[in-house]
């Protein structure tokens, strides 16, 4: 069911992952229907992935599940740095190589992303038109419940420019001086002064229950591209990913990635799109009660409209 895999990203970047074909079924030779999954904020695909993409797969979907450049197993350096654009970019460069593939079907690919690249996936579904669904699992879908409409589509071009930017001048390409080296959370191996990105008590429950050894994973991150021109925010994005269907997961209980926030953009996407809201914090869907609900209202989001 499970291969490893190495394909290029932006600038021949090694990305490594895992590849997913379903077995056992009349259709088992394929092409499939696929779909591109990959990690939050400094997280790899060790990290809570697999369960998903076995519940996906199972229903018959190749899935690629890979690490982000600089992350993980992936090439790319520094390592450890974190670029929205770049790592958006590269999710382009993943349907690219699937849609290559002959086991794959090209006309269905959908894409999938978790908190960061939660938010990289909604920026990503209103650019390419290859992808056929977008699912956002408690994403980090915009900075602020405040979307303004004024002047929409001409930071949505901004941002389409930025993404489709290859000439190495652009925010993916950004030499300005980084944020950080910073921890990512309050853990061991966290960088003095007591600062990290993400300081909630449940971030460093889960990141040291789950970025252990084996994992790939470390405490620490620089990030670029984020905050520069234009700046990366996906609620700009949502409105333009209609009418390719989007499922977003919302935690209630979101610190990490503000519920509200979600729940703004959500708001102003157009149809089709579903909602599927969780008690709980950012990290609920990743185990549990919560994971198997989760799961199973992707999958049959999938089996609709994939």
């Amino acid at each position: 069911m499970r291969t490893d895999v190495t394909f290029e990203g932006f600038g021949g970047v090694e990305l490594k992952g895992w590849l997913y074909l379903p077995e056992g079924d009349p259709d088992a030779a394929g092409p499939h229907p696929a779909l591109v999954m990959a990690h939050g904020f400094s997280a790899t695909r060790h990290m809570g992935l697999a369960g998903f993409a076995e519940v996906f797969c199972a229903a018959g979907f190749a899935v690629l599940v890979y690490d982000h450049r600089c992350l993980g197993d992936s090439g790319g350096e520094p390592k450890q740095e974190i670029n929205p654009w770049a790592q958006a970019r590269d999710y382009r460069y993943a349907i690219s190589w699937l849609a290559g593939r002959p086991d794959i079907e090209a006309a269905r690919i959908g894409i999938w992303g978790s908190s960061f690249s939660g938010g990289e996936v909604l920026v990503v579904g209103a650019v390419d038109p290859r992808v056929k669904v977008v699912i956002a699992n408690v994403p980090f879908a915009g900075t602020s419940t405040d979307i303004p409409l004024e002047g929409r589509d001409e930071r949505f071009a901004a941002m389409r420019a930025a993404l489709d930017d290859e000439s190495g001048a652009g925010p993916a390409d950004s030499t300005d001086p980084p944020v950080g080296p910073m921890s990512v959370v309050l853990a061991s191996g966290a960088h003095p002064g007591g600062r990290a990105f993400l300081p909630q008590p449940e971030s460093t429950a889960w990141f040291e229950a789950v970025g252990g050894a084996g994992s790939g994973w470390q405490n620490t991150f620089t990030l670029r591209g984020f905050s520069g021109q234009p700046p990366f925010d996906p609620a700009v994005a949502v409105p333009y990913i209609a009418p390719r269907p989007l499922l977003m997961v919302v935690a209630s209980g979101d610190r990490v990635a503000p519920a509200e926030n979600a729940l703004a953009s959500y708001a102003i996407a157009g149809e089709p799109k579903q909602l599927e809201l969780l008690e709980g914090h950012h990290f609920v869907p990743y185990s549990g009660e919560a994971f198997e609900r989760a799961a199973a209202v992707m999958r049959d989001f999938l089996r609709t409209y994939l």
